[in-house]
């Protein structure tokens, strides 16, 4: 009798396993099966090409995990909150995630190149070009709010944009996470073909000296106060945005905290990265990604990584009108966000034109200074549309 019970209680369960695979093949739906193609390109990227793969690979694997009909991942009508819906809450709606990541940013920037040469500072304004122009494109298709949060994706910096499309309170928070994001990882292959766009072989090959002034210990330590403190009184929706970032580098120059250091920029960084990169996944659910808005969103977040590349080069081109000492204008390509993916990016393709041509430090320091920038154009857009 008791075998017979364990057997008829075997085949229930696989009669159950069976009908929940039949319902879920039934809530299958064309739309998950291309997110799980989005999701393996993504994981594709971080593994063979290597971009950003701290980020990207927990993306697409997220990307696939909400994708699943009734995914225990993320919450569902009647049951309990899903994981990653909890993370978002916890780490993202709140701003806590991003801002976490900036004191792990700021702890692995070395502010020395810029202080040496603070002319630097000027390209990375220049380099915010993008956001602003396409500030009014995109108002022609959303509302100022959701404009303003899509095209802060030019400042090609993951954190300022989650920032700000939670303060403004947009429609469109997922996609622009995704562009902002997916973007910095494809800075090798975008900003390339716009360099040489706008830039002949000549200029590209253009040398500049480089003789790093000494800055002090006590210089290194007043800059991220004084800065915060500056943004703070120009932009005081952007406080956040740069103390964070700005503590993260006092952390890194105070001289008395190198084992905290260590860890914001390697341990903390990887792991809010992380949570980050699979946390954004559960804003990629097939209904509310793949839309038109998504796409006209995604190709707006281009358009000012584009202007933001252009505005960098195209200032150096001009300032080289007036100099005797040329600048070669591969450099205000750097001045967007993208740190440190832009400067190396701009220092291969000076070594590709000429092998004996060093950019690396001078493309850091403008890259550096768009960090700055970035953060204050953001500061800049909450103090406008929140005040």
């Amino acid at each position: 009798m008791r075998k017979n019970n364990l057997k008829a209680c075997y085949e229930k369960k696989g009669f159950l396993k069976m009908e929940v695979l039949y319902q879920n093949l039934l809530n299958l739906d064309i739309k998950m099966i291309i997110m799980w193609a989005i999701g393996g390109l993504l994981i594709y990227l971080a593994i063979k090409k290597d971009m950003e793969p701290t980020l990207l690979l927990p993306m697409g694997f997220g990307a696939i995990l909400v994708n699943l009909p009734l995914s225990g991942a993320i919450t569902q009508p009647g049951m309990e909150e899903g994981p990653l819906s909890i993370l978002y809450k916890a780490g993202i709606s709140n701003e806590l995630f991003p801002l976490i990541l900036f004191i792990g940013i700021g702890a692995m920037i070395d502010f020395g190149p810029l202080l040496s040469n603070p002319m630097l500072m000027l390209f990375g304004a220049a380099a915010q070009f993008g956001i602003f122009f396409t500030l009014c494109t995109a108002s022609m298709f959303f509302d100022l709010k959701d404009a303003a949060s899509i095209a802060i994706i030019g400042a090609a910096d993951g954190p300022t944009s989650i920032v700000v499309g939670q303060k403004l309170e947009s429609n469109y928070i997922g996609a622009i996470m995704v562009a902002a994001y997916s973007y910095m990882a494809l800075v090798p292959i975008i900003q390339p073909p716009i360099i040489k766009l706008l830039t002949t072989k000549k200029e590209r090959t253009i040398h500049m000296e480089y003789t790093q002034k000494p800055v002090s210990k006590m210089t290194r330590i007043l800059f991220p106060i004084c800065i915060t403190i500056i943004a703070g009184l120009i932009a005081p929706a952007s406080v956040a945005l740069v103390g964070f970032l700005m503590f993260g580098n006092l952390i890194r120059e105070c001289g008395v905290l190198d084992s905290l250091s260590e860890t914001a920029q390697k341990a903390l960084a990887n792991l809010v990265t992380i949570f980050l990169g699979i946390t954004i996944a559960s804003q990629m659910q097939a209904e509310q990604f793949l839309r038109l808005d998504t796409i006209l969103i995604l190709c707006l977040g281009l358009v000012a990584f584009i202007f933001d590349t252009a505005g960098g080069v195209l200032f150096a081109k001009l300032l080289n009108l007036f100099l005797k000492k040329k600048i070669n204008p591969m450099i205000g390509a750097a001045g967007i966000s993208a740190f440190p993916m832009s400067g190396r990016v701009v220092h291969k393709m000076a070594l590709k034109e000429d092998p004996s041509n060093f950019l690396l430090m001078q493309a850091t320091g403008v890259n550096v200074s768009g960090q700055i920038a970035s953060v204050i154009a953001g500061g800049l857009i909450l103090n406008f549309f929140l005040h």
